[in-house]
């Protein structure tokens, strides 16, 4: 008894094709991906203000990620070494903030080290408080690359 209909079998068995090797193709014939599909797989038209709107959106983006460089006087030391402070956002990760020196510095970032500073208690007079917590990224650029951020300070 069949659900769907009558379930139509012979006694008698189809003999089964041979299986087709397929044809090796030599090195000459191969074609990529990216020669068939060109450079990207979807091409999308994008007008003037589209790209001026991302380009502004990106500048915004990385303004929030970089909230100031942290000028002090281990930080100077460490940039005679090509390395770089900055306090960043909270929520920074350490492509976040390569990407981020990359756009406004225009340098090339090979390393980032990310550090998470508890703030300090602080006392003015009988009041008794605490700094804020921050986060602290040391940025390595590449040799020959400078940032002037510590001169005239």
């Amino acid at each position: 008894m069949a659900l769907f209909g009558n379930k139509k079998t012979s006694p008698v068995a189809k003999p089964v094709a041979a299986k087709k090797k397929a044809p090796v193709a030599s090195k000459e014939d191969a074609v990529s991906m990216a020669d068939l599909y060109g450079s990207s797989p979807v091409a999308k038209k994008t007008s003037v203000k589209e790209n001026k709107a991302e380009k502004k959106m990106a500048k915004i983006e990385t303004a929030k990620v970089l909230v100031k460089p942290l000028v002090t006087e281990k930080a100077s030391y460490l940039a005679s070494q090509s390395k770089y402070a900055f306090i960043v956002s909270d929520n920074a990760n350490k492509i976040e903030v390569a990407k981020a020196v990359k756009a406004v510095y225009n340098v090339q970032v090979i390393k980032v080290n990310i550090i998470n500073m508890e703030g300090k208690a602080v006392t003015r007079g009988r009041i008794k408080g605490r700094r804020s917590d921050f986060k602290k990224a040391i940025v390595t650029l590449k040799k020959g690359d400078t940032i002037s951020i510590y001169e005239g300070v």
